[in-house]
């Protein structure tokens, strides 16, 4: 068997790559990074190292890495052979990985059953969106593939100097993968489990890991507390946080009838992972990319617009909206172009493009009034 893995970075060396590894499929990394692809393939192993209570090293081998850059027809090949096509490259790369995986199903043997895909990406209905970049470009070679939408949760922190590829995470993991697309002909990997619906799923992983990973980021930022583990650590900042996934949890129960006690035990769990100590993570990198998280259907406006529709409770979600207005890193791209458009925009104008809300929506006044109020912190500056 063999696994096909686009984007070599740690998530897909220590999380995805580990347990396809691990479900014995040889492991084919594909990335644009040339230095990395030569690291992967200079070593004939390497550690992913669990770090917290019950953590154990792991040690993957049995894979090669191909460098989309500058041999796409390398990646085309192993892709037309594999059994298996994931990847962890962001939402917005999709796009960009689509040709070289239609490239391999266009070269695929009939004979062969269908390519098994799945998107690994903190997204909703990620699969969905590379299968419809795949049909745009062939949807003949599109056909010769199923196509599972998935909701991964684990923790890999920015990686220590010196670590090679060998990889830092947390212990715990979670890989919930659509069953129905493949029948009965699952894919091989361990630890994973396999549902009918989905959707509950993505949404209480999304809707409680993102948005309280993502709340402690920006909180912490506002208080100028650097780690993750510290910024919990705050008891001011944990309320706020655990208020927000309050607001999320009752989206849960409303929307997706989860059974309340079982939620608030998964928030509890879910905190209990970001104090781990031994986890070395900063709000700069879980914070980055404020637009993404600011957008319609992620992790603050996402659960906040149901909650709104339904008439229930958003303060505290606003209130972390309101501190990712104000996260502010010079070396994140997203975050230097949302200050600088707080600073220029018209508020109404700039609320309903980044966040993808129509003003008559029940939330659109409450989050109008979050970025208007950091125009005018700015513009005292």
């Amino acid at each position: 068997m063999k696994a096909v893995h686009f984007g070599a970075g740690n998530i897909g060396r220590g999380f995805v790559g580990l347990l396809l590894h691990e479900g014995g499929y040889e492991l084919v990394f594909s990335d644009v990074a040339g230095a990395l692809v030569d690291a992967i393939n200079a070593t004939g192993s390497y550690t992913v190292h669990e770090a917290g209570p019950g953590g154990v090293d792991r040690v993957v081998t049995g894979y090669r890495a191909v460098n989309s850059a500058e041999d796409p027809d390398a990646v085309a090949e192993e892709v037309a052979t594999a059994d298996v096509v994931t990847c962890a490259v962001g939402p917005t790369v999709l796009r960009f990985i689509a040709p070289a995986i239609v490239a391999g199903l266009a070269r695929r043997s009939p004979d062969l059953p269908p390519l098994k895909v799945m998107a690994c990406e903190n997204a909703i209905g990620a699969t969905d969106q590379l299968r419809a970049e795949i049909e745009k470009l062939d949807p003949a070679a599109a056909g010769r593939a199923v196509y599972a939408n998935t909701a991964v949760d684990r923790i890999v922190p920015a990686q220590p100097a010196g670590a090679g590829v060998d990889v830092t995470v947390e212990p715990y993991y979670e890989w919930a993968i659509e069953s129905g697309p493949f029948e009965d002909d699952l894919p091989s990997v361990p630890g994973a489990h396999f549902v009918e619906d989905l959707g509950p799923y993505i949404e209480r992983k999304l809707f409680t890991v993102n948005t309280g990973h993502a709340a402690t980021a920006y909180f912490g930022a506002q208080a100028g507390i650097e780690r993750i583990s510290d910024a919990l650590a705050d008891p001011s900042i944990a309320a706020r946080v655990s208020a927000a996934l309050e607001e999320t949890g009752a989206v849960l129960e409303a929307v997706h009838g989860l059974d309340p006690e079982e939620l608030a035990a998964y928030r509890a769990k879910i905190l209990d992972r970001f104090r781990n100590p031994e986890l070395v993570d900063t709000v700069q990198r879980v914070g980055r990319q404020p637009l993404r998280k600011l957008s319609r259907h992620e992790r603050f406006i996402g659960p906040a617009s149901q909650a709104a529709e339904r008439g229930l409770s958003t303060s505290a979600l606003v209130a972390a909206i309101a501190a990712t207005t104000a996260f502010d890193d010079p070396a994140d791209e997203q975050s230097v172009e949302l200050q600088r458009r707080l600073g220029a925009d018209d508020p109404v104008a700039l609320t309903a493009d980044v966040t993808g809300l129509e003003p008559g929506h029940p939330l659109f006044s409450a989050v109008h009034a979050v970025f208007a109020a950091r125009q005018r912190e700015l513009r005292a500056l």
